[in-house]
């Protein structure tokens, strides 16, 4: 090293300044701590029924890093480089072009190879302890990333030098507002509100239940569609993922191809929704909206759609109808991303064992109610590198704002479930596969069978689908009796869904012959540029063509329902 690149000796000032960040960064630590003391939680934003002593707490912690870090330094000096790969944990050029980072970069990745080719090796598991070794190999190698630590991050230490330590203040403020809410932030506070920059389509709430507001959408065109829509969203999440910046709105989107569009918004559950179950999100949620609509319409069918939680209620709605002989109420039914048969359901089936289960029931033994924040922090688990670390690094190392990112704030708006319904869901749906057992489950008395839903449908698929991936959701087309057409989108979960036509992004896959498993569908299908929703609208507009005049109970207010409130409603942003 050169004489002009040794950094100069510390001054008194420089002393007197980060004597003064140590002491700051302390009294913030302690001020927290005390908070949480004084109301019997072990620390910020922890709820603990049994409030361990802290001191107990704290040396158990710190302990058990110590040796983390022991271990995996042990690791890294024994291990050779790894081969060059992008990565973007280490974009910085200082992972190269510093001797030093570099070698702790390429062992990081060696070893990183190692261990997951490890588990995936492994011998003598059954699929499921081999699925759940591989995730929490993953999982481990992600968390000691690093990239995730100030000391071995030259992005953290230089922007410590900068900035003399106020980057690490910035982030630990950032840590403690986070701990204090009890969840990590992933956009800046302010940036987003729903009603004013989301979930802006014009509407009107014409119907509210103890379970859910019903929103109908003002009509955009001259003339609509004789046959309405009807969404309903998933109730662990809020409704607006579907109708987020006016650019990204399939709501808005829908409306202005002469749509006459519903949308069920789920009320985040409370102690006077803590003994709902199957029965009342299909009766007097599902079944309640459509003859609602059909009534106030006029119409003797409506259009469904189903996402994710949502599409398996909806199934099980479906086959309702046909043992009842009502099945000609729903002239469509759209899945997204949706289940009925759990046998390969993915990392989610990882966090269904006994243990959770408690954890699930000591959490919600007062109020019978699950905090919306457990389910955000199982979802945010699946990919910890990009909704974790990613911001642990960014929001308490660097000390930076998150960018704004409207997906995210919505990722972030949790919502609060029924504990008795949402462990039954897990039950009964996930882990028993009850839904897909001729008589398995019953609604209101009535043994449900899926082979005997005749109704047309069309199922969507995310291609990198963590949460529901392709080949589960496929398998709606083994268990249905009536015409279906399948499409492969490209993404996951939520981009594969929520991909308008004027972001000229990703692709989907059609297969126009029979295939008779996801695997034949690939190999014959054709791969089209751009957002599927054209191809869901021409597919919808062929089940029922006909049109009629934008007016009376077309419009929000205007039929027998009058106009309860303005869109979105105030369910939509209760917490």
């Amino acid at each position: 090293m050169s004489t002009d690149q040794v950094p100069p000796f510390p001054t008194l000032e420089d002393w007197q300044h980060w004597t003064l960040v140590t002491g700051r960064a302390q009294q913030m630590l302690m001020e927290a701590w005390a908070e949480s003391w004084k109301a019997g939680e072990p620390g910020p934003g922890i709820k603990s029924p049994q409030a361990p002593d802290a001191m107990n707490l704290l040396t158990a912690g710190a302990d058990a890093w110590s040796k983390g870090f022991e271990a995996w330094g042990q690791m890294l000096g024994g291990m050779a480089s790894a081969a060059d790969r992008k990565d973007k944990r280490f974009a910085a050029a200082e992972w190269r072009e510093n001797p030093v980072f570099d070698t702790i970069r390429q062992s990081y990745l060696a070893i990183s190879d190692q261990l997951l080719r490890q588990a995936d090796e492994a011998e003598h598991l059954d699929e499921a302890a081999q699925a759940r070794l591989k995730f929490l190999t993953r999982s481990f190698v992600d968390a000691m990333s690093p990239s995730n630590f100030a000391l071995t991050n030259p992005e953290v230490l230089k922007a410590t030098m900068e900035s003399r330590g106020e980057n690490l203040l910035s982030g630990l403020r950032h840590m403690l507002d986070d701990m204090k809410a009890g969840q990590l932030s992933q956009v800046p506070k302010g940036a987003y509100e729903v009603g004013r920059n989301l979930a802006t389509t014009p509407g009107k709430v014409i119907r509210e239940t103890p379970l859910y507001q019903l929103i109908q959408y003002t009509p955009a065109t001259d003339t609509v569609l004789k046959t309405p829509l009807i969404v309903f969203p998933p109730w662990i999440n809020r409704y607006y993922i579907l109708d987020l910046t006016a650019e990204k709105s399939f709501v808005r989107w829908c409306v202005e191809q002469g749509i006459t569009l519903f949308m069920v918004s789920w009320k985040s559950a409370d102690e006077s929704l803590r003994d709902v179950t199957l029965d009342d999100y299909v009766l007097r949620g599902q079944v309640d909206a459509i003859d609602t609509v059909r009534d106030l319409l006029g119409v003797e069918q409506v259009h469904t759609i189903g996402y994710c939680v949502a599409g398996t209620t909806l199934a099980a709605t479906l086959a309702l109808l046909a043992a009842r002989g009502e099945a000609d109420k729903v002239a469509s039914a759209t899945f997204f991303t949706a289940q009925v048969d759990f046998a390969e359901a993915g990392d989610l089936k990882l966090f269904l064992g006994d243990e959770t289960m408690a954890l699930l029931g000591q959490l919600s033994a007062d109020t019978g109610v699950v905090d919306g924040r457990v389910m955000a922090s199982t979802f945010n688990l699946l990919r910890g590198r990009d909704l974790i670390w990613n911001y642990v690094v960014n929001n308490y190392l660097l000390g930076k704002e998150p960018p704004p990112f409207d997906l995210l704030h919505w990722n972030g708006d949790v919502t609060s479930l029924p504990a008795g319904w949402h462990r039954d869901y897990l039950e009964t749906l996930y882990k028993g596969n009850k839904l897909v057992e001729c008589g398995g489950i019953s609604v209101d008395g009535t043994p449900i069978d899926l082979t005997t839903v005749a109704t047309p449908l069309y199922v969507q698929a995310g291609r990198e689908d963590h949460i529901a991936p392709p080949q589960s959701v496929w398998k709606i087309m083994d268990h249905m009796a009536g015409p279906k057409r399948f499409v492969l989108a490209g993404s996951g979960h939520i981009a594969g869904v929520v991909n308008p036509p004027s972001a000229g992004k990703y692709q989907y896959w059609i297969n126009e012959g029979e295939p008779r498993s996801l695997d034949e569908f690939i190999a014959g299908a054709t791969e089209h540029k751009g957002s599927w929703w054209p191809d869901w609208l021409s597919w919808l507009k062929a089940r029922a063509p006909g049109e009629v005049p934008a007016t009376s109970a077309r419009q929000p207010g205007k039929g027998k329902l009058k106009a309860i409130e303005d869109a979105p409603g105030r369910y939509v942003k209760t917490r």
